[in-house]
């Protein structure tokens, strides 16, 4: 950290490039991370190594995190790693009454400093999270469950690259408006009317941000920079399992806000005691204006109905599709299918669930291979990915809660497992619940299997390592039901294998009409769960599995209105 105060010249010094050079990313859409993804990279010019970074964690155990925010009036923790560490960490509770009237008394400097001091405030805020990103992949690994190199790079560079991508969608639609303007119009022989105008990007209001228990800085990021950049103040509430990554970025961004010449009240933390349950009454308050929430649908649903004083961008659960018709590279599909399945024991919002394949089979360069030879290899594909144990924990990590593991063992009454899940060992972490996933073959056109219902199953979403294989009678038949599904349920990602030109035609229509983001015929290194910042949109925002996506300019619009002032010239 820099001894001197950063002032906002000096910061704009510092941050405008990798800014301009963010803007020029989602425009082209290309490649770019100003953060490395490599766990070595660390080490220099202030930023923590492994080492460091781990005891920078470990020193924070235990303790009680006092962010010197206005109104606490309790201490409040309880958080247990899903690897069976007790954190013992304790937050601020706070007083709302007292700490919201803090909260909006400096929204008039930060409004009045401008898009560009904002931003560049951000950027300082994102560089010295980045610094600390060995001790925050620690942090996220013992509260979310994933496996530490996930942790590091989704919880670390990839989250950084979501909020800075925020950054720069907030700073390109609050400068698509001049910030003045000289206004004539001509009056024939008369003297022109003549007027000088001023526009000013102004905040709707505090923004409160709902944070998820599997990405709370991944999915965090975004809403708390769009709002902090476009001149909100941000009220944080973490979710009880998951408050250490998010209390520590509140504790770095009223740092550099107080550097800066700023209200550190700007950001602020709202922990929770137990079964408190404060999200309802924080997401109605008169003061919120600005609503951020990943999670339930049920939830989602809620906000959408009640905050209605507040702008609500959700994330909320769909039922993710892949249709598997015909591919050129067998061995490449199930290789893809089966990382995808397993990655982070499936608790990610685009995980697939449902594999609709047509149960007279599909054709392959291997040949033809029938509906049981398909979900056969797959469930080997699977068992030889995760049948080292070392192997298996580096990408499954631990599962998350009590309920993905119910979810878990009762997937297998729901029809013929073709795989069944295991339990795996960790050595470093014998309490860790690491379960490997379960494929059930369902049939997409009778009910039966001992009277269970299998619509009932693949078109409810059974979020963790739990995926159906679903026959169906023809392609046809499996576009009809990824409509239905997309239309009625919602999806963060499809996917497809076809070599068959009118059958891709026919998937990539629907998800234009259905507003899905697709990945067709994946075989490397890229999978259908995963999202690059600055290139590839996070939902759509067009159906009913998020009403926002990550990030366009509608996710930022929206945060701020423009005021303008007129005067007589």
């Amino acid at each position: 950290m820099a001894a001197a105060e950063p002032t906002a010249h000096a910061l704009i010094a510092q941050h405008r490039p990798t800014l301009d050079q963010a803007l020029e990313a989602i425009r082209t859409r290309a490649y770019w991370s100003p953060h490395p993804e490599h766990p070595k990279a660390y080490g220099e010019n202030g930023s923590l190594d492994a080492a460091a970074g781990k005891a920078a964690f470990d020193a924070v155990l235990h303790t009680r995190l006092d962010l010197g925010q206005p109104g606490t009036d309790d201490w409040v923790g309880g958080e247990v790693s899903p690897y069976g560490v007790k954190l013992g960490v304790t937050y601020p509770h706070a007083d709302v009454d007292t700490l919201l009237p803090a909260m909006r008394a400096g929204q008039g400097a930060w409004r009045d400093a401008g898009a560009e001091v904002r931003a560049v405030v951000c950027l300082e805020i994102l560089k010295r999270i980045s610094d600390r990103t060995h001790e925050f992949a620690h942090a996220v690994m013992h509260t979310s469950g994933q496996a530490f190199m996930m942790a590091f790079q989704a919880g670390g560079p990839h989250a950084q690259d979501r909020g800075l991508e925020a950054v720069a969608y907030a700073y390109a639609e609050q400068v698509r408006t001049p910030g003045t303007a000289e206004w004539s119009k001509p009056q024939g022989k008369r003297d022109p009317l003549a007027l000088t105008k001023r526009f000013t990007p102004v905040p709707r209001g505090i923004a409160l941000l709902i944070g998820c228990n599997t990405f709370p800085t991944w999915n965090g990021y975004p809403g708390l920079f769009a709002s902090l950049a476009t001149g909100n103040a941000v009220l944080v509430k973490p979710h009880p399992r998951a408050v250490l990554p998010l209390a520590l970025t509140v504790g770095v961004a009223r740092e550099v806000l107080a550097e800066a010449g700023f209200d550190p009240n700007l950001v602020a933390l709202a922990a929770e005691r137990p079964g408190e349950g404060i999200a309802k009454t924080l997401a109605t308050r008169p003061e919120i204006r600005i609503v951020d929430y990943t999670g339930s649908t049920a939830f989602g649903d809620w906000l959408e109905a009640n905050a209605r004083q507040a702008q609500v961008y959700t994330e909320k659960a769909g039922v993710n599709t892949v249709i598997v018709e015909s591919t050129a590279n067998y061995k490449g599909m199930l290789a893809n299918l089966a990382f995808s399945l397993s990655l982070y024991s499936g608790q990610m919002c685009t995980t697939p669930q449902n594999l609709l394949i047509p149960r007279d089979g599909i054709r392959t360069d291997e040949g033809a291979k029938t509906f049981d030879e398909v979900v056969a290899d797959l469930a080997r594909s699977i068992d030889g990915l995760l049948g080292d144990d070392a192997r298996a924990n580096a990408l499954l990590g631990a599962i998350v809660n009590p309920d993905v593991k119910a979810r878990l063992e009762a997937a297998a009454g729901l029809g013929e497992v073709a795989l069944a899940s295991r339990e795996v060992s960790n050595p470093e972490f014998p309490d860790a619940i690491v379960r490997t996933p379960v494929l059930v073959k369902l049939d997409g056109a009778r009910k039966y299997w001992d009277g269970a219902d299998d619509e009932a199953a693949y078109m409810g979403e059974c979020f963790g390592p739990v995926s159906f294989a679903v026959a169906v009678d023809s392609a046809a038949d499996a576009v009809a039901l990824l409509r239905r599904t997309v239309r009625e349920k919602g999806a963060m990602t499809v996917g497809a294998y076809t070599t068959d030109a009118e059958v891709e035609r026919a998937i990539e229509e629907v998800c234009l009409e259905e507003a899905a983001q697709l990945s067709l015929n994946l075989t490397g290194g890229v999978y259908v769960n995963q999202t690059a910042a600055f290139s590839d949109f996070h939902g759509s925002g067009g159906n009913p599995a998020a009403n926002a996506a990550l990030t366009d300019g509608a996710f930022v619009a929206n945060r701020f209105r423009v005021v303008e002032v007129r005067r007589d010239a």
